[in-house]
């Protein structure tokens, strides 16, 4: 009976490992098998990474998609159904029909928003599995520290103070802690009302619609690579300083590369692979180790605000301004950087236990406290050395090293690679978050969308974006880095203060045409009149007449969508105060910012955007036309009353697909 048994292990075994593999050399070499039996198939799919069949629920419909007949799961292998399963891929037949509809599925993209519910249930439940409730506001106030104290403060301050701004650079801080504070506001009262992983994409999605969620969602991929990969090169200039040795020292020359690629950075890679290891294994071990961390990290700004006033000398505050204004508002566009790190906090809203109270709290109090060491460790770092002369690679090292103090220039190596480790560990968790919200609406590949029944993370989406992380901090300058990063950033801070407005004064079916009208004409005037300034701004040196004209205009069209424009909508559990003050001054400090920078990142910027649009015109568009109607038509066949979008404006049968293309919802 033993043998009998084994044996019939064995060949169960034997089965499923048939049953799983499906050679790209023979596609129809089972063509007519149904799905194994879960009992001993679940095992061999749990273990390779990949979520266990139910007997009523396959992957296909779990991705949002129908299955097809025959086998689709091959244990750890994968096809191009992984990655396209939508019906336009399907064929080159359905893929040239897709392509000739591009005009019409993208006026549909254009005009079609999400539904709350729909990204918190629908969406969501795409994931196989659902992510673990274990923070708490505690958690989520540790992970904005340590989000944000990182490279911005112990690298970007000594290069903006000795070429830019100079002891002038706390003003600078100032100046973009309360554009951060705005955009916290915003974000806050998102992840409240919509708590999902998706962050500002599903923000966006909801209130603004697939194609500018989609812009947004390139931009947000792209910030947190430049982000992490920017951090990661940091952590070895200052682990190089604990070592006795100057910050360029542990790279490698390649003398054959352009002048800001050339400087290799092994070291960067390995922290990142490291990182990538412990955000896979659990959010709330990363937690614990994150505040652990991060606390650690406060001790050391103390240690380095108090030891390094009692060298302060105000002779090294005159110049106070060396380059004017214009050298403060520059220098806030490139510090901005610095702040960056709270959107990763709001992607954990899916994982918070009480997203109404824990996220304000955690938001908002990590940066409060985060705006004021920065002021102090940009005060006291001037004030201990001469601006000309501070290092624009370790700073606060040097500065201590430079007053007689070279053992104080260990304590803050030490806390420097401390901090740049929990930046680097929470915008592993966020990133990954972001991807993988934006791959369950298949704007990317659904493979990326999987979380890990055992671990409750996203695994996958984890390993590709730190993977993508490593490749660019291997190469590439941190100058450069931080210039297009502050780029993307203010951009999408600007389009989610864009989208509060629109939660709050529009709602489909609510809004009368006229109000609706109102609110377009003040949301262009708002906008125009900031780009008008930040143009200006950047252009002229000198001139004022132009600030007589834009500032008014933005100042007028807020009191109208203040007065003329009711609000069709006020928040559930926490909003905002001052609306539409606060969101409005939040799009005009951005766009501002953005016009205080560079030629060059903005040349970069534009390159970015345009290989986004071949691959949204090409692949996003369509894979996420035939979810969104696929989604739709099932829920109208479940139930006549429920919506999962609203705005479409495509009735007619899909050419390519051969479904019914309305999704079963009005127009706004």
């Amino acid at each position: 009976m033993v043998i009998y048994d084994s044996r019939r292990r064995i060949l169960r075994l034997f089965l499923a490992s048939l049953l799983l593999i499906k050679s790209p050399l023979a596609p129809g070499f089972f063509p007519r098998f149904t799905s194994p039996s879960p009992r001993f198939l679940s095992p061999l799919a749990g273990n390779c990474g990949i979520p266990a069949r139910s007997p009523s629920i396959s992957f296909e419909q779990r991705m949002g998609v129908e299955p097809s007949e025959g086998v689709r799961r091959r244990g750890c292998s994968c096809s191009k159904d992984d990655f396209l399963p939508e019906e336009s891929f399907k064929t080159w037949g359905n893929y040239g029909r897709a392509l000739a509809e591009i005009p019409a599925r993208l006026k549909d993209r254009l005009l079609t928003r999400s539904l709350d519910t729909t990204e918190m249930n629908e969406i969501k439940a795409r994931s196989a599995h659902e992510m673990k409730k274990t923070l708490t506001w505690w958690d989520l106030m540790w992970f904005g520290i340590g989000a944000v104290i990182g490279a911005g403060i112990f690298v970007l301050t000594g290069i903006q103070a000795r070429d830019v701004a100079g002891p002038a650079v706390v003003l600078s801080y100032v100046v973009s802690g309360i554009s951060a504070m705005l955009s916290v506001f915003c974000y806050t009262e998102f992840a409240v009302e919509i708590p999902v992983a998706g962050g500002s994409f599903a923000y966006l999605r909801v209130e603004l619609g697939d194609f500018m969620a989609f812009i947004a969602a390139g931009n947000i991929l792209l910030e947190y690579v430049i982000g992490g990969a920017a951090v990661a090169r940091s952590w070895t200039s200052y682990f190089a300083t604990l070592c006795n040795h100057k910050p360029e020292d542990f790279r490698i020359i390649a003398h054959s590369l352009k002048e800001d690629y050339n400087q290799l950075d092994p070291i960067a890679v390995g922290v990142i692979t490291i990182i990538c290891l412990l955000a896979v294994f659990s959010t709330k071990g990363s937690s614990r180790f994150n505040y652990i961390a991060s606390i650690f990290h406060v001790i050391v700004i103390l240690f380095i605000i108090i030891a390094g006033l009692c060298k302060a000398d105000t002779s090294n505050y005159t110049p106070f301004a060396p380059n004017g204004v214009r050298g403060i508002f520059k220098s806030s566009a490139v510090l901005f950087f610095a702040y960056i790190g709270f959107d990763a906090v709001s992607t954990m809203a899916e994982e918070t236990k009480n997203p109404g109270r824990d996220i304000p709290i955690g938001l908002v109090g990590s940066m409060s406290i985060t705006t004021l060491a920065y002021c102090l460790l940009a005060v006291t770092l001037c004030l201990m050395q001469k601006y000309t002369d501070i290092d624009k690679d370790a700073p606060f090292s040097v500065a201590f090293e430079a007053v007689g103090w070279n053992w104080a220039k260990y304590i803050v190596a030490a806390g420097a690679l401390k901090g740049m480790t929990t930046v680097l560990l929470v915008s592993a968790v966020g990133q990954a978050r972001y991807l993988t919200h934006i791959a369950r609406t298949h704007m990317m590949p659904p493979w990326l969308a999987h979380v890990n029944s055992r671990t409750g993370t996203p695994v996958n989406a984890t390993i590709v974006m730190l993977v993508a992380t490593a490749i660019i901090a291997f190469f590439t300058d941190l100058g450069i880095l931080s210039n297009l990063l502050s780029i993307s950033t203010l951009f999408i801070f600007m389009l989610v203060a864009v989208g509060l407005l629109v939660r709050r004064y529009y709602v489909s079916n609510v809004t009368t045409p006229t109000n609706r009208n109102k609110l377009i004409v003040c949301l262009v005037l708002i906008i125009g009149s900031s780009i008008a300034t930040a143009t200006y701004w950047g252009l002229s040196e000198t001139g004022w007449v132009g600030y007589v004209v834009t500032v008014p205009i933005w100042l007028l069209a807020t009191v109208a969508l203040w007065a003329f424009v009711p609000k069709a909508r006020e928040p559930k559990l926490w909003g905002v105060p001052l609306v539409p003050w606060l969101p409005s001054a939040s799009i005009a400090i951005n766009i501002f910012l953005l016009g205080s920078i560079d030629k060059a990142s903005f040349e970069r910027f534009g390159i970015w955007t345009a290989v986004l649009m071949v691959y949204y015109f090409f692949f996003g568009l369509h894979a996420s036309y035939d979810t969104a109607k696929e989604s739709a038509k099932v829920t109208h066949e479940t139930t006549q009353y429920k919506k999962v979008e609203e705005g479409a404006v495509t009735p007619s049968v899909d050419s390519s697909t051969g479904v019914n293309a309305s999704n079963a919802s009005t127009n706004p």
